[in-house]
């Protein structure tokens, strides 16, 4: 796992995609022009948290590491370092994996 130079913002994440399978479970080969963007990605940074009316900021329930599933629109697509990752707010996702 790269160190990225990037730290986001508020309830922000950074995530790289996981890339999904090349065969179907039958052994069928999906070609790259057939396939969809995978859902599923994993944290590589995440921001300090929002505030609340207060002004106290509440922490993310997600952690760099964390393998998490997201909607199929959600995020903002960016290179950083030479590789394509997401920034989204920690609402777009929808669940941690494991």
């Amino acid at each position: 796992m790269a160190n990225i130079n990037f730290r986001p913002l508020h309830d922000r994440v950074v995530v790289r995609r996981v890339e999904s399978e090349e065969k179907t479970k039958g052994g069928i080969i999906i070609p790259d022009t057939a396939k969809e963007k995978p859902q599923e990605g994993e944290i590589v940074a995440v921001g300090p948290g929002a505030r609340d009316d207060d002004g106290d900021i509440i922490a993310l329930d997600v952690k760099v590491g964390d393998r998490i599933l997201f909607g199929k629109w959600s995020g903002t697509e960016i290179k950083l370092n030479g590789e394509d990752l997401l920034i989204m707010k920690e609402s777009d996702i929808m669940g941690i994996i494991g």
